[in-house]
């Protein structure tokens, strides 16, 4: 478990497990624009946590279900919780890139 009892090192795995078996699930990176050039999960979209206020031209149905991750896991936390403040239902927090053991893309 990290300090404080943020996340432990497999919540980002077991999250993405879930995200997998989840039908239309979409992967949410909450960084920015450019941390997630550098490098993302397969297949997730990015929409930067300042920015999150436009999540209604990215993804219109409230109870799409969504996987939200970030660097550490502090601002998908941030993220998911805005989400859930604009009406979406479905939200999960995964946690942070930094305890990812699977593959990246640029």
């Amino acid at each position: 478990m990290k300090i404080f009892g943020l996340f432990s090192e497999t919540a980002i795995d077991a999250g993405l497990e879930e995200y997998h078996k989840t039908q239309g699930a979409i992967l949410l990176d909450v960084r920015t624009s450019e941390e997630f050039a550098d490098g993302h999960i397969p297949n997730s979209r990015n929409l930067p946590l300042l920015e999150l206020a436009r999540i209604e031209e990215e993804i219109s149905e409230k109870d799409a279900p969504i996987f939200v991750y970030c660097h550490s896991g502090s601002r998908s936390k941030q993220a998911a919780a805005a989400l859930k403040q604009m009406g979406y239902c479905n939200i999960k927090n995964i946690g942070g890139i930094i305890h990812y053991h699977g593959k990246v893309e640029k």
